[in-house]
């Protein structure tokens, strides 16, 4: 049986819901599996083994905490009570590093069909944040070469003015 299309969806804890119904829409009208992988960039790989685990270590030289990568139950949770109505085949897989840069390579490595990502969470944290470590969005829209989808908050207005315009 040849392995199934994949669509991968970009997860991070406080995602609003929609962003996952969104990529299970998409896996259902593709047939395909969704592979939710959560990125946390405060770490990086030490070593990969052949079964897909690997251990990580904090960036912050201080810090002295390696272990092997495992993804986060609550969140894993989360995305069941999302998911499991739909019907649709899915997984989770943690991931470590820069989000756009791993998220990319996790697409190569299953063949994703596309990538699914949110929006940066709205207000003044928000825009800070992306201030400094960039659009993960952008980012990936500019370095692969996978179809991107982008889903906006579902209280997007058109004629808003640019988050980066955003006098909060």
């Amino acid at each position: 049986m040849p392995d199934p299309d994949v669509i991968l969806v970009g997860v991070v804890s406080r995602q609003p819901p929609h962003v996952l119904e969104k990529a299970a829409e998409f896996a259902s009208k593709f047939n395909a599996m969704l592979v939710c992988a959560r990125v946390d960039p405060s770490r990086y790989v030490v070593e990969r083994f052949a079964d897909g685990r690997f251990t990580s270590m904090p960036v912050d030289p201080e810090v002295s905490d390696l272990r092997v990568e495992m993804f986060d139950a609550s969140l894993r949770d989360r995305i069941a009570g999302i998911l499991e109505p739909t019907g649709i085949r899915w997984s989770v897989q943690p991931l470590v590093g820069d989000p756009s840069h791993e998220l990319a390579a996790l697409a190569d490595r299953v063949d994703a069909l596309m990538i699914v990502v949110g929006t940066r969470a709205p207000g003044f944290r928000g825009t800070l944040l992306e201030f400094f470590t960039g659009s993960v969005a952008a980012q990936l829209a500019h370095r692969q070469h996978r179809p991107l989808i982008v889903v906006p908050n579902p209280g997007t207005r058109t004629n808003a003015p640019p988050p980066w315009e955003n006098r909060e």
